[in-house]
């Protein structure tokens, strides 16, 4: 990592209305689709023979996720806050949320956390309340389905290996308003400005068919691409053909889920970056805790340990995208298989990191025949 650009960029970020002014540029609700691949249009895809490896005939029809545009919901009016000093927290709106996969047996929760200010020295805004909208199925409207308080003293248990600190949202969705399989979106709505944060959950059966891949250097051209971002505003750019060979694989059947070790308050950075480079659009997972970046070991226990919960509720990413060590050796701990099936960007035994037996590629282009002569990941 570019540790000078990262901070330089997240005292940047300082610069901004308070929680409380109409000049917050998170002060309306984001535009339609803002969460959605550009892929996520493309026709749905059936293999070239309906047939399976083990010879047998494949009757599903598999598609990319849903491209969630719906027009956000109409919120509002604003209400008074809870304590009059939440309105005066100085700088913009940082709030965000935790996408999930879930199983159909879970429970399901919306998490997110209000802050305002900049990563490194952002406040809470603690004890307010947050309106949750639903847009079922990516559909065509929204239902408000209830409303939490953000956390002041934190006391609650972790909720999905995520753990309560001040400013955190956990909602759990009430039985009668339970998400059905498929892609949902939600919008977390701060009732005293009106700024929010938006969460993708994704309801599964056990035995989806998924993938999972690291974006810094994997995805994007290079380790520090996103922090040297920041500083021009931009959308860091996507190693060729790193969309197309992702969205073949999508078209296929197989869930995206992203998982980086960047701080959680670029996750909507994050989403940017997946929506407006073309890859399909899925679960995006960051740290959770800290205000930055996780490197070497810390980096190995996070990936693992978000690979763990995968295997605990039944998923199990049948393809790995990575671009270093620590990539190599999470992935080799969650025994993802076949080996070819691991697979390295620019990355191997020649540059210093053993990848256990995995795949280097050294471009996307290679692999875009390849799933496009897979067939049909049904799921189960």
């Amino acid at each position: 990592m570019n540790w000078p650009v990262f901070l330089l960029s997240s005292v940047l970020l300082a610069s901004g209305a308070g929680c409380g002014s109409s000049g917050s540029s998170n002060a309306a609700p984001v535009a339609a689709g803002s969460d959605a691949g550009t892929a996520s249009d493309a026709p749905a895809s059936t293999s070239e023979d309906g047939g399976l490896s083990d010879g047998s005939t494949s009757s599903c029809v598999v598609t990319l996720p849903p491209a969630c545009t719906a027009a956000p919901p109409q919120v509002g009016p604003k209400r008074d806050w809870r304590h009059a000093s939440s309105g005066f927290l100085v700088g913009a709106a940082n709030h965000r949320g935790r996408d999930l996969f879930l199983n159909t047996a879970q429970d399901q929760w919306v998490i997110g956390r209000f802050a305002v200010g900049a990563a490194l020295a952002e406040l809470p805004v603690k004890d307010e309340e947050v309106d949750i909208w639903l847009n079922r199925d990516c559909g065509s409207g929204w239902e408000k389905i209830g409303t939490a308080l953000t956390s002041d003293t934190p006391t609650k248990a972790a909720v999905e290996g995520v753990e309560d600190a001040a400013g955190r949202v956990f909602f759990q969705i009430p039985a009668a308003q339970k998400l059905g399989p498929g892609r949902h979106r939600l919008r977390m709505v701060l009732a005293g400005d009106l700024t929010g944060a938006e969460v993708f959950i994704e309801v599964v059966t056990p035995g989806t068919p998924m993938f999972v891949s690291d974006v810094d250097g994997t995805l994007t051209t290079s380790e520090a691409a996103e922090f040297t971002s920041l500083l021009t505003a931009q959308i860091s750019q996507a190693n060729p053909s790193s969309p197309e060979a992702l969205t073949a694989l999508a078209a296929k059947g197989y869930r995206p889920m992203y998982v980086t070790a960047r701080p959680e308050w670029l996750v909507e950075r994050t989403r940017d970056f997946v929506r407006d480079r073309g890859f399909p659009a899925g679960i995006i997972h960051t740290l959770t805790t800290g205000a930055l970046p996780a490197n070497g070991a810390a980096a190995v226990a996070y990936k693992s340990g978000e690979l763990a919960q995968l295997t605990a509720r039944g998923l199990h990413p049948t393809f790995v995208f990575g671009n270093t060590v620590t990539d190599a050796e999470a992935y080799d701990a969650a025994q993802v298989q076949p080996l070819d099936h691991r697979i390295f960007f620019k990355f191997g035994e020649a540059d210093g990191g053993q990848i256990f037996g995995g795949r280097r590629i050294d471009d996307y282009a290679v692999l875009l025949a390849e799933f496009a002569s897979l067939n049909a990941a049904c799921p189960p």
